[in-house]
């Protein structure tokens, strides 16, 4: 092969994968605004807030299709290898979780709009349901810029920081459930409640999946279902 034709091939080689990653950040910048907006349409009961996220959830699937798309095109025309190889996976496993993400917020709009029809939420509840949506959303950005900056330092302190979402969750759900204890017509409201912040929970799981997906871009070894202890090791 003619060395310029080859060091041709080789920049848009290396163009075609800058785009990738450039459409995932642009996919989870959709993904990270509709949760946030889920969130402020079910503290406010924002009808209009919750009908757009519903809509706009067609996008995020048509991004994960484009993209899944081109990465099937990258696989078969350049069979890459190593770390090109370990970038499409990356790239693959992290637009499912953005898409699924993209679900749990079309889930917490859906609850928004019951919301608008039903009684009142203890106060409480919804300090929580924001504090746990402030740091679902921070989750989500932190793994997102890690992923950006191949940052693996980043990628643990986000990981780490899921224990502390978990920990919100279950101190609303025991609070959630003492509600209901002492009047039981409080059932339907804290019901919604449940929902959403299950739903908040699982896009925690998600951005702590898409950190994992980067250690392993860059470090090459899955540390899936692993201790944190383990993963702080393997990411240095």
């Amino acid at each position: 092969m003619d060395n310029h034709l080859g060091k041709h091939i080789s920049h848009v080689y290396n163009e075609e994968l800058e785009d990738l990653r450039s459409h995932v950040m642009a996919m989870g910048g959709l993904v990270e605004e509709q949760a946030r907006r889920a969130v402020t349409a079910f503290l406010d009961s924002e009808t209009e807030t919750a009908d757009e996220v519903i809509r706009r959830d067609h996008e995020v699937n048509r991004m994960e299709v484009r993209i899944d798309e081109e990465c099937t095109r990258i696989l078969a025309k350049r069979q890459p290898a190593a770390s090109d190889l370990r970038m499409i996976i990356a790239v693959i496993k992290t637009i499912t979780d953005l898409e699924r993400i993209g679900d749990e917020a079309e889930k917490i709009a859906h609850l928004a709009l019951h919301r608008a029809d039903r009684a009142a939420i203890e106060s409480s509840l919804l300090a929580m349901v924001q504090q746990m949506g402030e740091l679902a959303a921070r989750q989500l950005h932190d793994a997102l810029d890690s992923f950006a900056r191949l940052d693996t330092e980043a990628a643990v302190t986000t990981v780490r920081r899921d224990e502390k979402l978990d920990d919100i969750y279950s101190g609303l759900m025991r609070q959630a459930t003492t509600f209901v204890m002492e009047d039981p017509r409080n059932f339907s409201s804290v019901f919604d409640v449940l929902w959403a912040v299950r739903a908040l929970e699982r896009m925690g799981d998600h951005a702590k999946n898409i950190c994992e997906y980067v250690i392993f871009l860059v470090k090459g070894k899955d540390i899936r279902h692993t201790s944190i202890e383990t993963i702080e090791q393997v990411a240095r």
